[in-house]
């Protein structure tokens, strides 16, 4: 009874601490999801081919693609205070350079700079979150951060695309500056703590990122998380290509993107529901499935309504994912490395990002957009299909 009641009250304490950075994340992740679509949107309108929107969506995830690693080794030293810090700065820089002037070179500029801040912040306060719950309440905890990114998600794209109608695009990359601008003073004036970096096990002497590679259960959530983010980061690319082509305005094409992320809110008020009867692979197995319904008919709808609907039922699938991925990352990387674990698996999210949009957006120009979304349905059927091999063998 006694360590029962010290569970529960350290999970009180923790609650607070978990709150705290959600909130700092959901500030900071409004600014970088209405920038994307803010970035996409003002390349179109400055005559951008596809190729060069997917540039400008891949040049977000160049540098943490290398970086990624150490920035996670880096968390594991020295908890989230430093990286919240210097990652809310740049991202404000990154997302308002664009209102300079109308160019495609600072377009590319701030795409680089807010992409690289924002994934050093994602990746201390994953590193972060885990350390601060338990095995048992590790899903509770990355669910709380998961709700936390389906609110910004949904809220981002809308102030832009709100923005950008109401007033421009130079207006609408100010409006989101100042989102991360609040949680800056926050910490000017109360220093976040320094971290968890205290509670962490030293990693083995002669430790190498290529353990966690060789490594066949680390491997196998690499390669589904890898498609879980090839088919977000797709649907936030093509998304506002596709609805410029067949006539939405960019207050619909946000809507469009806003419903994904409030499906993303609504199943991830279910998690506790659902992990209590699924498995992690099998939460994986049906988000992927529904990815790959959702890509085979995205081209053949050219209705609003229909378009919101579908956007709606991908947010259901890959919103449940994401707290079970985390979570299994946590469960399965080696002590004192969950945070190097992150950068391994955010190394090769950001790879996807760099070299999915200009794969896709220069196959899009080569061929049409419609063999580019039945690709994805593919590459997601067959992901659906490993996944549920891991379910049945309970890796």
């Amino acid at each position: 009874m006694q360590e029962k009641a010290a569970a529960l009250a350290l999970q009180g304490s923790d609650r607070t601490r978990v709150a705290t950075m959600v909130a700092l994340m959901v500030l900071v992740h409004v600014a970088f999801t209405g920038g994307r679509v803010a970035f996409s949107l003002y390349a179109i309108q400055l005559q951008a081919s596809p190729f060069q929107v997917g540039l400008i969506v891949s040049l977000l995830s160049l540098v943490p693609m290398l970086l990624s690693v150490h920035f996670g080794r880096w968390t594991d030293r020295v908890g989230v205070a430093k990286p919240a810090l210097i990652s809310t700065v740049f991202t404000a820089l990154g997302v308002g350079l664009p209102a300079l002037a109308p160019s495609l070179l600072l377009l590319y500029a701030g795409s680089m700079v807010f992409g690289t801040a924002f994934m050093l912040l994602h990746i201390a306060i994953n590193n972060a979150v885990g350390h601060a719950s338990t095995p048992q309440t590790r899903t509770q905890a990355f669910t709380w951060l998961a709700i936390g990114f389906s609110l910004s998600s949904t809220g981002g794209p809308v102030v832009a695309g709100y923005a950008i109608d109401h007033f421009n695009h130079s207006a609408a990359f100010l409006i989101l500056a100042l989102f991360p601008l609040l949680p800056l003073a926050v910490m000017l004036l109360k220093p976040v703590p320094p971290g968890i970096s205290h509670q962490l096990v030293e990693p083995p002497p002669g430790a190498h990122v290529m353990d966690l590679l060789r490594d066949r259960p680390m491997r196998s959530v690499f390669i589904a998380s890898g498609l879980m983010s090839i088919s977000w980061d797709m649907f936030t690319f093509m998304v506002p290509i596709q609805g410029t082509r067949i006539g939405l305005t960019a207050s619909q094409i946000g809507l469009v993107m806003g419903s994904f992320g409030v499906a993303t809110f609504l199943v991830r008020m279910s998690m506790p529901w659902l992990a209590k009867r699924l498995t992690e692979w099998q939460v994986l197995s049906f988000a992927l499935g529904i990815s790959a319904a959702a890509y085979l008919l995205f081209p053949l709808l050219n209705a609003f309504l229909l378009l919101m609907v579908l956007s709606f039922g991908l947010g259901l699938g890959l919103g449940s994912a994401q707290p079970m991925v985390l979570s299994l990352i946590h469960r399965m990387a080696p002590p004192g490395r969950t945070g190097e674990a992150i950068g391994v698996r955010t190394s090769f999210l950001n790879m996807s990002q760099v070299f999915m949009p200009l794969l896709f957006g220069g196959f899009g120009a080569a061929v049409g957009l419609v063999p580019v979304f039945w690709v994805l349905a593919v590459l997601m059927g067959w992901g659906s299909w490993f996944t549920q091999n891991k379910s049945k063998r309970r890796v």
